[in-house]
């Protein structure tokens, strides 16, 4: 089910330049057999402002985006611990409208959003299995890492403020704690996002962007195999710009609140659905975001 988790955290990263590193991602680091192969596909819709970081000359922005996703994630053994590689393709449609320097503007665009590869390995308490070997494992402790990395081949364009891609790389480590409690999981994932420049900003400037600090914790019910329900919190703080050597005197700081129901449909189906709110420091509603996502997966001797 992890890739499925991480799909809906990409939901929120394709909707702002800055959000990448303040998704939820509930179970992101779980135990799966190993072997396994997982085709995702999702759609999800935000609105709101969370277009907008504080250091741009925008005011009044509201906004929807609907996404769709594409993805696809395999799990593997390393050192007797469990791993997953996960490759998210997102397309976007967005519709913005707000002030620029005082002036009305509109933005409507579509295209895909910059792709999302996620590596994640377990070191303590996630031991590689097959699915046959699987049935009998339960989760105590498990201590992990994931290295998210976008890269800058969405929809671009140097001479709007607003847009669907980035135009610059970034790289997301992250450490996990998960402890279960009978059914009950609870976890822990504090993580920093870096970025390149992205030197083609609003007419051939150059901006920078400081690294984004973050982390989230969530707790978790399993009802069934393959069946849970969550709810998860996440805090973050950076991410100030720098825009030709001129600092802005304001960063990102604020929270997400997220709820989360995963539901199996048959041995190899499983269906998620989720909410997210977004509050920032200097506004005070961000967005609000629904989705589902379907996930197939084969293999492994599943």
């Amino acid at each position: 089910m992890r890739l499925i988790t991480v799909a809906a955290g990409t939901f929120i990263g394709v909707l702002s330049t800055t959000l990448h590193a303040q998704d939820l991602e509930p179970r992101a680091y779980s135990n799966s057999p190993i072997g396994l192969n997982f085709v995702i596909a999702g759609y999800g819709y935000a609105t709101g402002t969370v277009l907008t970081d504080p250091s741009l000359p925008l005011e009044n922005v509201s906004n929807e985006t609907h996404v769709g996703v594409l993805g696809f994630s395999r799990t593997f053994g390393a050192f007797g611990q469990s791993g997953q590689f996960g490759l998210i393709v997102p397309y976007a449609s967005l519709a913005a409208k707000g002030f620029v320097f005082g002036l009305p503007q509109a933005r409507y665009v579509d295209g895909f959003a910059d792709p999302a590869f996620r590596l994640s390995m377990n070191f303590v308490g996630a031991p590689a299995m097959t699915a046959a070997e699987f049935k009998n494992y339960r989760q105590d402790f498990i201590f992990g890492m994931s290295l998210r990395v976008t890269a800058p081949l969405g929809q671009y364009d140097e001479d709007k403020l607003v847009n669907i891609g980035t135009n610059r790389w970034s790289f997301k480590p992250e450490i996990g704690f998960s402890k279960a409690f009978g059914a009950w999981t609870v976890e822990l994932a504090p993580g920093v996002t870096f970025y390149t420049d992205n030197g083609d900003f609003f007419g051939g400037k150059t901006r920078k962007v400081a690294p984004l600090y973050a982390v989230q914790s969530g707790l978790s019910y399993t009802f069934a195999p393959g069946g849970w329900a969550a709810l998860n919190a996440g805090y973050f703080k950076g991410a100030r710009t720098t825009v030709d050597k001129v600092e802005s005197d304001v960063e990102e700081q604020g929270i997400r609140f997220g709820m989360t129901l995963a539901l199996p449909v048959n041995r190899y189906q499983s269906v998620k659905l989720y909410s997210i709110s977004g509050y920032n420091a200097h506004r005070e509603h961000d967005f609000q975001a629904f989705g589902i996502a379907w996930q197939y997966r084969w293999g492994g001797g599943f």
